[in-house]
């Protein structure tokens, strides 16, 4: 009986291709986390709508109070998440103007990401506080994540990968575009 080989008849490896994903690193390790929950400093979501790089940002939208953001760790292509600028952990501490414009910002979102891809149907919320499972528990952000019939299939399941159909940068200028054409103004 001849042994099973692996990848590439490499008789040492198993018989399991593999998908690497070592940006996924930066996350599991916690990089780019605020290390002091009370301070904006280091905090991701109030560096990013401050970079002059729309690319580099993600930034999809910004408003007076709140801005969108492609997510750098994204569950599914499009996952976007809304974010107020100022530095506070908890939903009932935005002004009303702030929440106004974060309820406006999140229906948006849903118009431009219906528009440019045509999900089934949407994930929509937030998980506050590290208990509740927030990554960045410091900072409040909503998440709005497309959703197609079948996107939960065995890769993330099985593999612990996903597969994700363009680059964020590509994704980000879709959406930036349609913002401006699908309803409230932003860029």
């Amino acid at each position: 009986m001849t042994p099973p080989t692996g990848a590439h008849g490499d008789p040492l490896a198993d018989a399991f291709d593999r998908l690497w994903t070592p940006h996924r690193m930066a996350y599991i390790r916690g990089e780019n986390k605020p290390v002091d929950a009370a301070a904006g400093d280091g905090c991701p979501f109030c560096l990013a709508p401050r970079m002059q790089d729309r690319d580099e940002s993600l930034v999809v939208a910004q408003g007076e109070f709140v801005y969108a953001v492609l997510n750098r760790y994204p569950y599914n292509a499009g996952h976007l998440l809304v974010c107020p600028y100022e530095h506070l952990a908890d939903y009932i501490a935005l002004s009303e103007p702030a929440l106004a414009e974060f309820t406006a910002f999140t229906t948006q979102c849903v118009r431009v990401l219906t528009e440019v891809a045509r999900p089934a149907g949407f994930n929509i919320g937030m998980n506050q506080g590290g208990a509740a499972g927030a990554g960045i528990a410091a900072h409040l952000h909503q998440h709005i994540v497309p959703r197609w019939g079948g996107d939960t299939n065995f890769m993330p399941v099985v593999a612990g990968t996903r597969v994700l159909p363009e680059i964020l940068v590509d994704t980000r200028r879709l959406l930036s575009e349609a913002w401006l054409t699908v309803g409230i103004g932003g860029g």
